[in-house]
């Protein structure tokens, strides 16, 4: 059975504004916890998956199940993988990242879940985000339950494939490359130096299931917040959507910032359909929050 990849919006839908007022109020009142997808990296350079011009137009993301079915998915998998790396631990955080960071540290906000796997809100200088998908910059084994840094397992990638430079057509959100099979050709794979075990990026694939835990904490941070602020998400996928559902259904305002229409929309209070790193950094500048430069790359 293959993931939901796409949502088509349904009449009806409220409209979107180009107000913030909502979020500057949220924000002064505090207790703001926020859900941000992929739609905010898309200003450092790591496109979206549903935006225009998003990654699933041209791309069908590698899912667990096609990445545990056998060694030449896997080939495929770390070749156009370890060439996305390298576009993310160059990316930087944008002012979108800087200004949830700074709203951390102004008090405004009860905590941070992200979709993303790139590490940019960690870059920024948020603290204790949770990655609701893990993260890119760590590696497991599958076998023995290891893990390593991304990085090191780029060093071992980068010499057992010396010259292995291809020009991608495309870097997705989830770090992998747009690969032909004639560029990947006879990419090799390391396996983990513990066990000889088959290794995997720390994040959670199309089709794979969250960590339950880690589910039931993001719950609990949904049930301490005053309101649920979703930035740069479409929430196609139900591992976002089922925080909206919750909040509203618990009588917390909603509140999303993202230009095209999400599948939360009927559960908010306001879409506002503005482009996200200027409309935060206004936002921060009418609650008098300076916001600071981004600290490091996420894979520095």
């Amino acid at each position: 059975m293959r993931p939901t990849l796409s949502w088509t919006p349904t009449e009806g839908l409220p409209p979107a504004t180009t107000d913030p007022e909502p979020v500057v109020e949220a924000l002064g009142a505090g207790g703001v916890l926020v859900l941000s997808g992929a739609g905010i990296s898309t200003e450092s350079g790591i496109p979206d998956y549903r935006g225009e011009g998003g990654s699933l137009s041209r791309h069908t993301p590698m899912t667990y199940q096609d990445f545990t079915s056998g060694a030449r998915a896997r080939r495929r998998y770390w070749a156009r993988s370890h060439l996305g790396w390298k576009t993310f631990r160059r990316a930087l955080p944008n002012a979108g990242h800087r200004a949830v960071a700074a709203f951390g540290r102004s008090g405004a906000l009860s905590g941070v879940i992200t979709q993303n796997v790139d590490g940019l809100h960690q870059a920024a200088g948020s603290e204790g985000v949770v990655e609701l998908h893990g993260g890119l910059d760590r590696v497991v084994c599958l076998t023995c339950g290891t893990f390593v840094a991304r990085r090191e397992v780029a060093r071992r990638l980068e010499e057992a494939n010396p010259g292995f430079q291809p020009v991608a057509a495309g870097v997705n959100p989830d770090g992998d490359a747009d690969l032909t099979d004639e560029q990947v050709g006879d990419f090799r794979v390391v396996p983990c130096e513990v066990c000889g075990g088959v290794l995997k990026p720390d994040v959670v694939f199309f089709g794979e299931t969250v960590p339950p835990a880690r589910v039931e904490h993001c719950r609990e941070m949904v049930r301490a917040a005053n309101t649920l602020l979703v930035l740069g998400s479409s929430l196609t996928v139900m591992s976002g959507l089922r925080f909206v559902r919750q909040a509203a259904g618990a009588g917390k305002p909603v509140l999303i910032v993202n230009r095209e229409p999400t599948r939360g929309d009927s559960q908010a209070v306001t879409r506002i359909g503005l482009p996200l790193g200027a409309t935060l950094a206004a936002v921060a500048e009418r609650l008098g929050v300076d916001i600071e430069d981004g600290l490091d790359a996420p894979g520095a």
